[in-house]
């Protein structure tokens, strides 16, 4: 394994170590921290972020940059995502046909 990779990997873990400690000190914290796996408008921005990313990285870099776009994707992702409190949902959408 790449020197690159295994530095993506570590960085990945930090983030994992983080929210866990984050859970141990106030309980309900580390489930924020990765509540953006549930919001689609995040996980379609990581997901474009992370393929852009690994294409590009692809042609120039080769195949250990994925790993990095990954990471990447991942880090997009959780910066888009809606902060609420925990416990409180998304708020409905309203259906324009039917006015309301």
């Amino acid at each position: 394994m790449e020197s690159s990779v295994l530095t993506a990997v570590v960085a990945a873990a930090a983030l994992v170590c983080r929210a866990a400690v984050l859970e141990l000190r106030e309980p309900g914290t580390g489930r924020r921290a990765w509540a953006f796996a549930t919001d689609r408008r995040a996980l379609g921005a990581g997901l474009g972020a992370a393929l852009a990313l690994g294409a590009t990285g692809w042609l120039t870099v080769g195949a250990d940059a994925v790993v990095w776009a990954g990471l990447a994707g991942i880090l997009v992702a959780s910066l888009t995502a809606e902060l609420r409190p925990p416990g409180e949902r998304a708020p409905a959408r309203r259906d324009p046909e039917d006015g309301t």
